[in-house]
């Protein structure tokens, strides 16, 4: 049922099932993936599940919203969370006081909460070399497996990105690929000759063999010609690295993440690791620069003093006996000096 909303000062314009209407405008206007979308339902639906029948969503006020973080807090969630659920409500009530006529934004004056931001998890150059050339070309998966590793490196896309990826997005003749991102903003990324020439047998020898029935158009499809899900990707990139010897777990971003630390620690320019990832702040991409690069290890063992072991055979462990005359000595001067 409609409501309306009746503190807006000289103008009351009815709010058609706000929720709907406002994830459709948030689809048409900023092109938002589905997978937000989904993020933003679930979130907005769990707040209108706090409210229940106490308060209409033009009614709710600052002490609402704490109250409802504060309710959040108290069911475990981590301050990424928060800082989500709140990001939510944000877009919902600016979208409600631009186009619904409602006068004020009860998010407004609410401070975000604080986020760590941990450092990103990154592999070792021989690692991440070793897991790109984990699978086995001679069969028609690895094949394809070998080309979207070499893809997933060479251009550092995230996982969304490069699943999204169409046959027309990619020119190995230019040597790039037209990467749609967050909010449909396209970016073009090079690629280098070792992704190129993988690409390039995937498609002459691996990809018409899983699109004779159905082709979806997109570059890495499965088996039966369909687009590769992101559960697909995930086992790939973890059979790889159990293939390198990789002990902890991976991730397909662990990739996105040694692509910019490696070009970094070779002297790449941020602002231009900044356009290759996508980042809208610069901010996002200098985190990269705090990672330890293989030169700072290298200076660091060759100057610091307890860098290196020490031989085993040099290394003395003073026994209770060495001890002994030191301490009995000790004794002595102190009886000494009370007498």
């Amino acid at each position: 049922m409609a409501r309306s909303v009746s503190d807006a000062p000289g103008r009351t314009r009815p709010l058609p099932e706000p929720l709907p209407t406002y994830l459709a405008a948030l689809q048409a206007e900023q092109g938002v993936s589905p997978h937000t979308l989904a993020a933003y339902r679930r979130d907005l639906t769990d707040f209108v599940a706090f409210l229940g029948r106490r308060r209409a969503l033009s009614a709710v006020g600052p002490d609402d919203v704490v109250a409802y973080l504060g309710a959040l807090r108290a069911r475990g969630l981590r301050a990424a969370s928060l800082a989500r659920r709140l990001s939510a409500l944000r877009g919902l009530y600016r979208y409600l006081v631009r186009d619904a006529g409602l006068s004020r934004d009860p998010t407004e004056l609410i401070e975000r909460p604080r986020l760590s931001r941990p450092l990103p998890k990154t592999l070792p150059r021989e690692t991440t070399t070793a897991l790109v050339e984990g699978p086995d070309v001679d069969s028609v998966r690895g094949l394809r497996d070998r080309a979207l590793l070499e893809t997933l490196y060479a251009t550092g896309m995230r996982a969304s990105e490069c699943l999204g990826l169409r046959l027309e997005d990619v020119n190995l003749t230019a040597g790039y690929v037209v990467c749609t991102g967050k909010g449909r903003k396209q970016r073009l990324i090079p690629l280098g000759a070792e992704a190129i020439a993988w690409i390039r047998a995937y498609l002459d020898r691996a990809r018409p063999q899983h699109a004779r029935r159905h082709d979806c158009g997109r570059l890495f499809v499965n088996p039966r010609g369909r687009a590769l899900s992101r559960q697909s990707l995930w086992t790939i990139v973890r059979t790889a690295a159990a293939r390198a010897g990789v002990t902890h777990r991976v991730s397909p971003h662990v990739l996105r993440h040694s692509f910019a630390s490696h070009l970094l620690e070779g002297g790449a320019d941020l602002r231009a690791v900044q356009a290759m990832l996508g980042h809208a702040d610069i901010a996002t991409t200098q985190i990269y620069t705090h990672l330890p690069s293989a030169a700072l290890k290298r200076m660091y063992r060759d100057f610091h003093p307890r860098a290196q072991a020490a031989p085993a055979q040099a290394t003395r462990v003073p026994t209770p006996t060495a001890r002994a005359p030191r301490a009995q000595a000790a004794r002595a001067q102190a009886q000494r000096g009370r007498a």
